[in-house]
């Protein structure tokens, strides 16, 4: 009792827990081998219908290939998608009375939802490999050498367990899988509303200053200037985010972790109350 009392104690019960919890979520997974393909599936049909189909359409700011162009985006996008993963095995534990028994056991109060961001972490790593190797077939490339390129993947996974503590207290917060459902195509715009698959030069200004703000578009911005790839932010009059995009998304995923991480934990003990 005195080792758990401690901070070190209560830390490394948090850690065991929390662990256990990830070996849960990963194992779900494996009994459900669809979401998998789906997943894997995912970034073959986003290449196809973005780079092929709707590129020969689009012009790239300073001139390049708009595939090379489009691939950050892509990383970008599957990046925020992870909020939505996150809420629906949240309100799905919710809705079946998964989580009123975690409660009764004795284990660490942060233990449930650190393990389900902690899975989704480890699930976001073959999705980015995926769409990398769907990007390597369809001409993109990164030109920055290997650590910028390692810098740019750790920076979207920092973003996706910030984004998964999000999900995770919206998925409290939704309680059942149905408005779950009901709030995914809201995900869309904001994915949309960015400079991932079009430059946002031509957008009106009210418009522009939104995509220009949005995280989707620093993370993009982001990933582009580690890769070396076209669309890398030049001119003097560029949005903050966008003229700092490193920095920004470090910043959005610390004020993340910092305003979520406490709210998921609140919300996961007033669950069922």
């Amino acid at each position: 009792m005195t080792a758990i009392s401690s901070p070190l104690g209560r830390l490394r019960w948090t850690i065991a827990d929390g662990l256990t919890l990830v070996g849960r979520e990963l194992g779900r997974l494996r009994q459900e081998p669809g979401q998998i393909i789906a997943a894997l599936v995912f970034p073959v049909i986003m290449v196809v219908l973005f780079g092929y189909v709707l590129g020969s359409a689009i012009a790239v700011p300073g001139g390049g290939d708009y595939r090379e162009y489009l691939m950050p985006g892509l990383f970008a996008m599957v990046t925020f998608t992870a909020m939505q993963g996150v809420m629906g095995r949240m309100a799905a534990d919710t809705s079946r009375g998964v989580m009123d028994r975690f409660r009764s056991m004795p284990m660490a109060r942060l233990a449930v939802p650190f393990g389900h961001t902690g899975a989704d972490s480890l699930i976001g790593l073959p999705l980015l490999a995926a769409m990398a190797g769907t990007g390597l077939l369809a001409g993109w490339q990164p030109h920055r050498g290997l650590i910028p390129a390692v810098e740019a993947f750790l920076l979207m996974m920092l973003a996706r367990y910030a984004l998964s503590w999000a999900g995770a207290y919206l998925g409290l917060l939704a309680k059942n899988e149905q408005t779950v459902a009901q709030l995914v195509p809201l995900f869309l715009p904001i994915t949309m509303m960015s400079n991932a698959f079009v430059p946002t030069d031509g957008m009106p200004r009210w418009l522009r200053f939104l995509a220009d703000w949005n995280p989707v578009s620093a993370l993009t911005a982001a990933a582009r200037d580690l890769f070396g790839n076209p669309g890398t932010a030049t001119s003097g009059h560029t949005a903050w985010p966008l003229a700092h995009p490193v920095a920004t998304v470090l910043l959005w995923s610390a004020a993340l972790l910092v305003v979520f991480v406490p709210l998921a934990l609140r919300a996961y003990m007033r669950t069922g109350r």
